[in-house]
């Protein structure tokens, strides 16, 4: 293929592929965005697919009752603080560290407990997604990125693909781009 019928097309297509490849799931944001038959957040403003998260959260704590599932759910979907950089690093604790919870056992006793969103031991147990062109609305802003990878339905990564073909399309524009995601304020819940 010539660099003249390089698209960005193209690109997303084989970034999609290669990423198939590595065991992802691959969906379409137009397919499972919210009033879709197959949606899978109810909002544009939300970016956690808060099923896939219950899901895999319960898969990967068999033995933590649903409520201090519900519980560790809520602690990684509401942001605890103004501060982007203080979310980002409470976030980042509890995707290595574990989300601390409670619970009342049968005995009455309160048990202290840590559920895990992601298992780094045995990864295949884990739900890996990509899903492209996936659209955020908040406010006034719309953002749609070309590609995000989503582990046990968390947003961990957005790729942003640019034509190669395309002299004005630079690594620093597809920063710049990357930026104006940071800048919408956005509901995880």
């Amino acid at each position: 293929m010539k660099a003249s019928n390089i698209t960005e097309s193209a690109t997303e297509e084989a970034a999609l592929s290669w990423l198939a490849g590595l065991g992802y799931s691959v969906l379409h944001g137009p397919e499972i965005a919210p009033g879709e038959l197959l949606a899978e957040r109810p909002d544009y403003d939300e970016v956690v697919l808060t099923g896939r998260l219950r899901d895999a959260v319960a898969r990967l704590n068999p033995g933590i009752p649903a409520g201090a599932l519900e519980e560790a759910i809520r602690k990684v979907t509401l942001p605890q603080s103004p501060s982007l950089v203080e979310n980002n690093h409470a976030f980042h604790r509890m995707l290595a560290d574990g989300v601390t919870v409670e619970y009342r056992r049968k005995d009455g006793s309160i048990a202290g407990d840590l559920v895990w969103l992601i298992d780094f031991n045995k990864p295949a147990l884990n739900d890996w997604l990509v899903v492209n062109q996936f659209t955020v609305v908040e406010g006034h802003q719309n953002r749609r990125a070309d590609v995000v990878v989503f582990v046990n339905g968390l947003p961990l990564a957005v790729i942003e693909l640019k034509n190669p073909a395309d002299e004005e399309a630079t690594i620093d524009k597809a920063f710049q781009q990357l930026q104006t995601y940071t800048s919408v304020r956005l509901k995880v819940e």
